[in-house]
């Protein structure tokens, strides 16, 4: 990762949309789980960030396809380095929330 790459925002819309292609994925959603309750995209599973010794519960193989997200694309930006190092291989920092146009879920 080069020093500009800091700065490169993610789209999560295109990120959304590489999902939905994207067979076997899980939409992972680090924010509280009260944000998650808040409004979060459909099909989405919550591991909050202080909590991602526990994605097991909803990724148990290594290789499934991850997409993370959370409001702005900072926590979702630490999971994703923190899955990494756990060994996860398919890691998609897909940004922020606050940023997605699709619909909710409550």
């Amino acid at each position: 990762m080069g020093f500009f790459d800091l700065f490169k925002q993610s789209n999560i819309n295109q990120g959304i949309e590489e999902y939905k292609r994207t067979a076997g994925a899980v939409l992972l959603d680090v924010r509280t789980p009260q944000e998650y309750r808040e409004g979060h995209i459909p099909e989405s599973k919550n591991v909050p960030l202080q909590q991602l010794d526990n994605i097991i519960s909803v990724a148990k193989n290594k290789d499934i396809p991850l997409f993370v997200y959370c409001y702005s694309g900072s926590r979702s930006r630490q999971a994703t380095e923190i899955l990494q190092r756990m060994g996860y291989s398919k890691v998609n920092n897909i940004g922020g929330i606050a940023a997605y146009s699709g619909k909710v879920e409550k």
